[in-house]
């Protein structure tokens, strides 16, 4: 399936904020890219410009296509409770941002490609697919080959400052995690409002 491989620096600061992990070119230039791109990040954007930007920003940092993250709030929207919140929490239990919260990758494109790759495991079944929704007593593994072992060996040694998530457990010597509840809000503190991606939809 196709997925955003372009400049990410560029959407990083096409939206002003850090999508994709910190960034020296984003710390350096903190304004939209282009000749004009000083003067165009003051430039007052229309309310449907501020809702679709709010989107844009929620897809990329969890690099998810279009086409699924409008099946992410169909699905949200069907649930009871709060619409924008349970999409927030359907996009934190994929499987991808699961590893990557529990500091088995460095990004949440290496922990993508850590699990199409087949070196993670879900109460002890292998599982490939990124967008695997994980549940809470789910048990999420690093698989036990020497080559799963190794790789994730490597991006440790980048998380190591990393703080797991209170909703979930680690056992970072044994490369194990397990999801204890569904993350609240404030646990997942959002980069976006997600009221507003809400109301694009609504429209």
């Amino acid at each position: 399936m196709a997925r955003y491989t372009g400049p990410r620096d560029k959407v990083s600061r096409r939206f002003g904020v850090e999508l994709f992990g910190p960034s020296k070119s984003f710390a350096r230039r903190p304004f939209p890219p282009g000749q004009h791109g000083v003067r165009a990040g003051r430039k007052k954007k229309s309310d449907y410009g501020v809702m679709l930007a709010e989107k844009q920003k929620l897809r990329f940092q969890y690099g998810v296509l279009e086409g699924q993250f409008r099946k992410y709030y169909e699905e949200a929207s069907r649930r009871r409770g709060i619409t924008g919140e349970i999409l927030l929490q359907l996009l934190e239990l994929r499987l991808d941002n699961v590893v990557y919260r529990l500091g088995f990758a460095n990004t949440r494109s290496a922990a993508r490609q850590l699990v199409s790759h087949g070196h993670v495991t879900v109460n002890g079944r292998k599982v490939n697919v990124a967008s695997f929704s994980c549940s809470p007593g789910d048990v999420i593994a690093v698989a036990s080959k020497a080559a799963s072992q190794t790789l994730v060996t490597r991006y440790a040694d980048l998380t190591q400052t990393v703080v797991v998530p209170d909703w979930m457990e680690c056992d970072k010597d044994k490369f194990t995690g397990k999801i204890s509840r569904v993350p609240t809000k404030e646990e997942i503190a959002p980069i976006v409002n997600e009221q507003l991606i809400v109301e694009l939809y609504s429209r």
